[in-house]
């Protein structure tokens, strides 16, 4: 069986034996847990952001640099791909376990979460559980965890507390923004979920974003990330379903569904005070998104990347 907290853990060993080439920060825990630092003081860019992205994923998928002209505007974008989309995406990179152990917060994904199936719903979706002696975990936050916060996870998922590994993300920070923007194919498949698709019949996906330039301020860097997905990010995906079901969705599954398309991320944000619940939930989607039939070999896209806000967003 594919093991996802196994194969994060190859990555994983990677960034620790190379930490300078990376510009990521290591400290070990008393209770023997890993923390490694990718943007909250080290200095970490490009190639720590493609790491973590990689091993967000589980190591279930690829994650690469290039680069892209959006309407005048050059960018840099990340390009992800995955054979095992439900698992990589769902029960590794989606962002569904806040953790709270006494003092602390964080908002978490990676590959641990199949060890502690947070949230079950997900896990039952898919029908997967990982089976691993290692726990590999992504945490987005702007404060280094507690010891305490590592001897919960490990209890969470069943393993010993020096087995745990904690990557530390910022959205304010180089390697932040790349790991955001390399969440673009897991965006689609989320709304392709709520809008009703069986996720174990989604067999491939591909997709790229911009990486927006850094900016110190969290609700304008949040801003700016989101907006590289909403308005910049393309995705496909080949499924095991029928045309006419496909066809429907790819008209409703991109971002120009949302009411408020059309504004920068930043815009909605701040007008509902940064209450995500009060945000119309078709927004959280790629710009593009592209289906193709397994059995037929049709292909239906809908949406179009909007160069016009993506530029309003850089200038905010």
């Amino acid at each position: 069986m594919l093991s996802i907290n196994r194969l994060a853990h190859k990555l994983v060993e990677e960034l620790l034996a190379e930490p300078d080439y990376y510009g990521v920060t290591v400290e070990r825990l008393p209770s023997g847990a890993t923390v490694i630092d990718t943007g909250l003081e080290a200095p970490g860019g490009y190639e720590a952001g493609l790491m973590t992205t990689r091993i967000a994923m589980g190591g279930a998928g690829t994650a690469s640099l290039g680069y892209a002209d959006f309407g005048g505007v050059k960018l840099p974008t990340v390009i992800v791909s995955t054979d095992h989309p439900a698992i990589a995406l769902f029960g590794a990179q989606l962002a569904g376990w806040r953790i709270k152990p006494e003092g602390y917060t964080a908002d978490c994904s990676g590959p641990a979460r199949a060890l502690a199936l947070k949230p079950k719903k997900v896990f039952r979706k898919i029908e997967y559980q990982d089976e691993a002696d290692v726990a590999v975990l992504l945490l987005e936050t702007d404060k280094k965890p507690p010891d305490n916060a590592a001897v919960f996870v490990a209890e969470a998922c069943g393993v010993d507390p020096k087995n745990v590994y904690m990557l530390l993300t910022s959205t304010t920070s180089l390697a932040g923004m790349v790991q955001i923007s390399g969440r673009v194919v897991e965006t689609g498949l989320f709304r392709l979920d709520v809008l009703g698709l069986d996720l174990k019949k989604v067999l491939h996906g591909v997709g790229y974003a911009p990486v927006m330039p850094v900016h110190t301020d969290w609700g304008k860097a949040m801003g700016r990330a989101e907006d590289a997905l909403t308005y910049g990010g393309v995705t496909s995906y080949i499924v095991d379903e029928d045309d006419e079901t496909l066809r429907d969705l790819a008209e409703r599954a991109p971002s120009s569904n949302c009411k408020d398309y059309g504004k920068t991320s930043y815009e909605i944000y701040k007008a509902v005070d940064f209450d995500f619940t009060q945000i119309d939930p078709a927004l959280f989607a790629p710009a593009v998104v592209t289906l193709t039939s397994a059995r037929t070999g049709a292909t239906f896209t809908g949406g179009e990347i909007s160069t016009e806000v993506l530029k309003s967003s850089i200038q905010d």
